[in-house]
């Protein structure tokens, strides 16, 4: 690595699932397979490459005692580059991804907890699957650094499939929430920097049938494998090879599984390990082998289908696909033929049992409707195994390279019966398939050359993003960067508080605001919407604020670009009924509806003049109604009503938690009743001189400051009394 060039700091992302760095547990379920063995390795790889500072992989933390305690472990180190963080979201139980979407939000604030307190912002976001590309596209945009996006699975093509096979797209959409994933996914390929796939065939196939597919730019890197773990099987004849003792127990135990299931043993094997997922084909498999008898006197079937204890306590899609595999059992009479353990262990179990089918001069078989790219079908050929495998997807370049097996179509159980049997009795063919795979899988699949080629195809992108940025003295750095490194926040009110008419200490607030802004963040709390007090502030020639909250503190937007805070949207949407209280609310004559451009998704605005009672009948008729909301009155003429969990002040603690700065770092200045709230509390309080009388009562409250100065001289006096930071005016 040249001595000029910086080492790069990544953060990768795979929430669902279970991850892990040992002994992962692959199969479990629909939503642990290949994926996690993918990003685990990958992390692990490019921890090992000198041009890689750090690496972390994000994922879900999970305490539950269906599962392993290793899944409640914040962090987990695999060595001094390279660790997995997990950051809970959504409760502590573990449930499937389908029911992740609504969490999502909360994961990206406390990533951003995480990062600010690290003090260590990364070069680069690796989303893995969409929801992991959800989180780093926010991410990224953020901290103005790369996103790149491995989607593994796309949506379309899954609903194309799960409609082709008969389920009715109002339950495709209700069960895997498959709208909600295509518009991420479409977002994500409009935001990508780069898309990086493991075949060709994903990006026509998976990516091609999007809006936005031309969008991003496209690598194609293979996966590896561990060419150790899954060394030849002729390797332990070798005197020279001594096997473990945990190998020599799991191969052990794969015998004896087998043997229990099985009238010959010593007949070659037909072997396929996969979830018991229905894309995967198994019963199209044992249809193959149950309806030829030739087959059946050749050899045994031997079916890994994930990992269970008891059927009837899967998910629907597990249960059915195993049940259907014992009823053809059943059907076909393959007792004492067909081995269809309860699990395996993929560390040590996995790579033995290819082994044992190989001695046996046994075949490979992936039969799925469709492949994105087949890790099995590597981890087979590099121990020695002819493969079988489905004509759709990744197998089309794993055995284009490998030479080493026969693409089947997996709708023709005749054809897969053909192509194990051409394998199985031909010695030759049998021979020359197992030499190539084990040679080619060396030359093409290896975790060393991925992340080779990974570091060489990031590093011009980080140097690109990094170029095209403003100096840093015009724009100042991204937000999420910025914010990071600050440590006491000047939160003001616009109207009548930061801004008056009449204001001969303005020009002094801005030079204090502008030569300050290296230590302190700047964010304003209106009213107005975002883009109106922007344009106000800039018009008066105040910098650019950091925050801005807006519509009465129901929205909140970040930096140059006005990026929208979706976790402070998702906080607050929680039983917000707006609906039901324009409803409600229609029927008192002292309400008038203020213009629709003051209105918002979050906010219902009026004008009320001061009246006997009149707030009193509003709560109570609300009240009466079972509504969560929060009414605020100010200047004795607008009413706003906004959600229970809204408003400035909760804003500002809502950004005290997710940037990781204390209220007591936070100067909060407001003239009215609509700042009450955000004036109270652990953060300093300024009232400026030119208050309204909503705000008497705060006379006398700790840390609430009453400025005899209006406006921007009362801030400026405020900032003095509480010695705010060093470099005071004045």
């Amino acid at each position: 690595m040249p001595e000029n060039e910086k080492q790069i700091y990544i953060q990768m992302f795979s929430i669902h699932g279970l991850v892990r760095f040992e002994n992962p547990e692959l199969g479990r379920d629909a939503d642990t397979g290949g994926q996690v063995l993918y990003v685990v390795e990958l992390a692990k790889h490019l921890s090992q490459r000198p041009e890689i500072r750090k690496v972390d992989l994000f994922t879900r933390l999970v305490d539950d005692p269906r599962v392993s305690d290793d899944y409640a472990r914040p962090v987990e180190n695999y060595n001094d580059k390279c660790r997995i963080v997990r950051i809970q979201c959504g409760g502590r139980k573990y449930f499937r991804k389908e029911l992740l979407w609504q969490y999502l939000d909360e994961y990206i604030d406390k990533t951003i907890k995480f990062i600010k307190k690290e003090n260590d912002c990364p070069d680069l976001f690796h989303g893995h699957y969409p929801d992991a590309g959800y989180v780093a596209m926010n991410l990224a945009e953020i901290y103005d650094v790369p996103f790149i996006f491995t989607g593994h699975s796309m949506g379309i093509p899954k609903k194309q499939k799960l409609i082709a096979d008969g389920m009715k797209e109002s339950e495709i959409v209700k069960k895997y929430k498959i709208d909600t994933r295509i518009d991420v996914e479409e977002r994500i390929l409009k935001n990508a920097d780069l898309i990086i796939t493991s075949t060709n065939h994903e990006i026509e196939d998976q990516y091609g049938s999007y809006e936005n597919s031309n969008f991003p730019d496209y690598r194609v890197i293979p996966p590896g494998i561990d060419v150790e773990r899954f060394h030849p099987y002729y390797h332990d004849r070798l005197p020279e090879t001594e096997k473990s003792e945990l190998a020599k127990y799991a191969q052990a135990n794969m015998l004896a599984q087998l043997e229990r299931f099985l009238m010959y043993p010593d007949k070659p094997l037909i072997l396929a390990l996969s979830r018991p997922d229905k894309r995967k084909n198994i019963s199209g498999l044992i249809q193959a082998y149950g309806e030829d008898r030739e087959l059946q006197a050749m050899a045994n079937l031997a079916i890994f289908a994930g990992i269970r204890k008891d059927i009837n306590e899967m998910e629907e899609n597990e249960k059915d696909v195993l049940t259907r595999m014992l009823l053809m059992m059943d059907r076909y009479d393959l007792y004492g033929k067909m081995a269809i353990p309860k699990k395996h262990d993929p560390e040590y179990e996995v790579p033995e049992l290819y082994r044992i089918t190989a001695e046996k001069r046994g075949v490979f078989v992936n039969p799925a409707l469709t492949e994105p790219f087949g890790l099995t079908l590597l981890e087979a050929a590099a121990t020695g195994l002819p493969l079988v495998a489905t004509n759709d997807g990744g197998p089309h370049d794993i055995i284009g390279n490998c030479e080493n097996g026969i693409m089947i179509n997996p709708n023709n159980p005749a054809e897969i019966a053909e192509a194990i049997r051409q394998i199985l009795i031909d010695e030759q063919l049998w021979q020359e398939y197992s030499k190539k795979g084990i040679m080619n899988v060396r030359n093409y699949y290896t975790w060393e050359s991925h992340a080779q080629t990974y570091t060489e195809e990031i590093r011009p992108i980080i140097e690109q993003t990094a170029a095209a940025r403003p100096p840093a003295e015009e724009a100042g750095k991204a937000v999420g960067k910025r914010l990071t490194g600050i440590q006491q926040f000047l939160v003001s009110d616009i109207d009548n508080t930061l801004i008056c008419d009449q204001d001969a200490d303005r020009d002094e607030l801005i030079r204090w605001l502008n030569d300050n802004r290296e230590k302190i963040g700047f964010g304003v709390a209106t009213g107005r919407r975002a883009d109106s007090a922007v344009n106000i502030l800039e018009e008066y020639g105040f910098p650019r604020p950091d925050v801005v909250i807006s519509d009465v503190g129901t929205e909140i937007y970040y930096g140059e670009e006005l990026h929208y805070d979706q976790g402070w949207d998702s906080h607050i949407a929680s039983r917000w009924d707006r609906e039901k209280i324009l409803e409600l609310l229609s029927q008192f004559d002292f309400l008038e509806l203020q213009e629709k451009a003051a209105q918002r998704k979050f906010k219902i605005s009026y004008n009320m003049e001061p009246g006997k009672d009149r707030i009193a009948k509003i709560h109570n008729t609300l009240s009466a109604n079972k509504l969560r909301y929060t009414l605020i009155y100010s200047h004795e003429r607008y009413l706003d009503i906004i959600p229970y969990r809204a408003s400035k002040g909760k804003a500002i603690r809502y950004l005290s938690y997710k940037w990781e700065l204390p209220l007591q770092s936070f100067l909060v200045s407001g003239d009215s009743g609509n700042d009450e709230e955000m004036l109270r509390g652990e953060q300093l309080g300024v009232v400026v001189g030119n208050y309204s009388p909503e705000l008497e009562n705060l006379k006398g409250a700790n840390k609430v400051y009453f400025s005899k100065k209006q406006c921007a001289g009362g801030i400026l006096e405020g900032i003095r009394k509480y010695s705010f930071i060093t470099n005071n005016p004045g």
